[in-house]
Formats: structure tokens, C-alpha cells, sequence
């Protein structure tokens, strides 16, 4: 009997296999017992790949729940099904990592925390820009003080033309919308998470179709049908926190800009400032002289040093393990994936009213 974590895979296309899978098939303390897709050929494809001699194939993730072998479930499938595969795997015992974002709607993300609770099963989300090794250095002088109070910040998801024209990108109704709750959100996670704030008080938000109607338009996967674009092609956001914090969020799919920066942040502190603009620069004051000073994020130029080790999936999969086999909490908690989900839906909800919206 092998004392290793059995893990399953519901939604075995883009994500499980770009990420998931080779990710978690470096870890060493796990085996991959259960793949399962509405086309039971890309379960069976995942599993030779990826799976253990006796993995089982599923078409129905209700049947692979029902295997009490199973420790943990991967939820990689489109976003309105995150909410109700998570809460039927937590119901059925098993620890969830659910692909970002957490759930297609704000309602389903707080159902997801209180199943989670409920259940006394771990539960995280797929914020992998977190495990970068800038994020976290970014993180750690944050932690340390050494910006002060961080009261200014600018989350960026900008791309100029790339439009993802596979899977169901662009479907409203699968997804809840295009390039906020798509990249948008990883920028905002990654924003709330180095500023350690979760406490928004209103949001002012726009969302545009502008591009999205241009026929055979240059981009980056090839051109897009303008009749399934049924999303936003850039959305926007002020966000004010109980604090007096303020977080400007820029988000985009197609817009014509040379500004293009995706999954970074910028912070403007009491002590100092951060950006991930070219690596990772950090600004301030000393000595009545104002400096910037650039972060080696790597070790090159250093002898016998061969490439890096883990790349940012790897190091959230080891992560993700340790938190299960040592009981403790994950990076990514449930209730932080939360906030991140409330705020999205606020910024479509002031952009669909053209009115702020105020948090309680």
C-alpha cells in the first residue's frame, strides 16, 4: 500500500495539462489515480500520461467522487462549474484546488469558504503568479516594512492583442466574463496579497467591447469569430479599501496600447515604492537623494550554477502538498480567493449600472 496523497484531475484539457499535471507529476509524495472529462478520450489520454498503472477514467465526476481512495481533487474545468464541483468534493471528503477564479459568481465563491469550513477540508485556488520569485520577494519586504504603509497600487493585466480563441475564452455564460476575471484576477489576487489587504469599501468600474466586433483582427492565436465574443474585450477599476487605500486595475484582452504588462503590480508607500516593470525595482529616499534599486531575481553568472530549479507551478504544487501533509493552512486561502471574486463582480456590476458599488 503506497502512504502517498491519491490524487484526481476533474477537467483534463488546457489547464491540467499545461499546468496541473506536469507540475504535481514532479511531486514525489503523490500519485494520480482518477482523471475525469465530458470527453473521455481527454481523461484517457491524461491518464496514460500522467497516471498510475490502475488509474481509473470518468466521464462523470460524481462517480470519481464516490472513490473514498481519493484524498484530493484538482478542479480544472470552466467557471461555472468550479462552485459546484468544489463544495461536491469537500462534501465527499476530499481536499480542493480549484483553478482561478474561484467561481464564476461572487455567491458561489462565499458557498465554496462555508463548504470548506463545514467540511474541515483544505481548499485552494489556482493563484499560481503567488509561488514567482519575485511575487514573494515583493511580498517580504512588504512584510518587513520596508515601504511603509502601502496606501497606492496599480494591479496590471495588459495584453495589446491576445485573445484566447480556444475553449470557451470568450462564452459570458461559461466564464462570467472575458479579461478581468481571466488575467485581471491574477493581478488583482497578487495586489491584495503584498499589500495584506482585503477590506474594500467601493468600487468603480467600466468594461468595453470596442475590438471585439473587428473581423480577421491580428492576434496573437489568430483572429477571433466577433459572433462568439460575447465577453469584454478590457475592463477597469478603482477600488477604495476601508483603509483609504486605493488600487487602480487595468485589465485587457485586445487594446491599443505599447504599455503591455501582465500578472504585475505596482506599490506606492509611506517608505518607498515597488514595481515589477523590468524584474524587480524598488524606489525611495536616503539621505535627501531618491534611488532605485534593481532586484537580481536569478543567478546568473554564477559558476557551475546549471538553470533554475522549480518553475512557479512546481513551487505552488510542492507547496500545496506540504500544507496536506503537514495540516497547515495554504498560501492561497479560500476566504483571500473570496475578496478577489467579490471585488471582479463589483467592477461588472458598477460597469453594467455605471454606479459605484459599496461593500458593507
Amino acid at each position: 500500500m503506497s502512504n502517498k496523497l491519491k490524487i484526481a484531475i476533474i477537467g483534463c484539457g488546457g489547464i491540467a495539462k499545461g499546468k496541473h499535471l506536469p507540475s504535481l507529476s514532479k511531486q514525489k509524495q503523490v500519485d494520480i489515480v482518477a482523471f475525469c472529462d465530458i470527453i473521455t478520450e481527454r481523461a484517457q489520454e491524461a491518464a496514460e500520461k500522467y497516471g498510475t498503472p490502475e488509474a481509473k477514467v470518468y466521464e462523470d465526476y460524481r462517480e470519481l467522487l464516490k472513490d473514498k481512495a481519493i484524498d484530493v481533487v484538482h478542479v480544472c474545468t470552466p467557471n461555472d462549474t468550479h462552485a459546484e464541483i468544489s463544495i461536491a468534493a469537500l462534501e465527499a471528503g476530499k481536499h480542493v484546488m480549484c483553478e482561478k477564479p474561484m467561481a464564476k459568481t461572487a455567491a458561489d465563491a462565499r458557498r465554496m469558504v462555508e463548504a470548506a469550513k463545514r467540511t474541515g477540508k483544505k481548499l485552494t485556488i489556482g493563484y499560481n503568479n503567488r509561488f514567482r520569485a519575485d511575487s514573494r520577494f515583493m511580498k517580504q519586504i512588504c512584510q518587513d516594512g520596508e515601504l511603509g504603509e502601502i496606501y497606492y497600487a496599480k494591479a496590471h493585466a495588459i495584453r495589446r492583442r491576445a485573445v484566447p480563441t480556444w475553449g470557451v475564452f470568450l462564452d459570458e455564460e461559461k466564464q462570467g466574463g472575458g479579461p478581468l476575471i481571466d488575467i485581471g484576477t491574477h493581478a488583482l489576487d497578487l495586489t491584495l496579497w503584498v499589500m495584506n489587504n482585503y477590506e474594500p469599501k467601493v468600487v468603480l468600474g467600466t468594461a468595453f467591447h470596442k475590438l471585439s466586433s473587428k473581423e480577421n483582427a491580428a492576434n496573437a492565436w489568430g483572429p477571433w469569430d466577433p459572433k462568439k465574443f460575447t465577453v469584454e474585450d478590457s475592463a477597469f477599476g478603482m477600488i477604495v479599501m476601508k483603509n483609504g487605500a486605493t488600487i487602480v486595475l487595468e485589465s485587457s484582452w485586445a487594446l491599443n496600447t505599447l504599455d503591455v504588462k501582465e500578472a504585475k503590480c505596482t506599490l506606492s508607500g509611506t517608505e518607498g515604492g515597488a514595481d515589477m516593470e523590468d524584474g524587480l525595482r524598488i524606489n525611495g529616499e536616503k539621505h535627501s537623494r531618491l534611488f532605485t534599486n534593481k532586484v537580481q531575481m536569478d543567478a546568473k553568472g554564477v559558476d557551475f550554477y546549471d538553470g533554475k530549479g522549480e518553475n512557479m507551478q512546481e513551487t505552488e504544487m510542492r507547496m500545496w502538498i506540504d500544507a496536506l501533509l503537514n495540516d497547515k493552512d495554504p498560501v492561497v486561502t479560500p476566504e483571500q480567493a473570496c475578496v478577489v471574486s467579490e471585488i471582479l463582480e463589483a467592477i461588472y456590476e458598477s460597469a453594467r449600472t455605471g454606479k459605484a458599488v459599496y461593500f458593507d
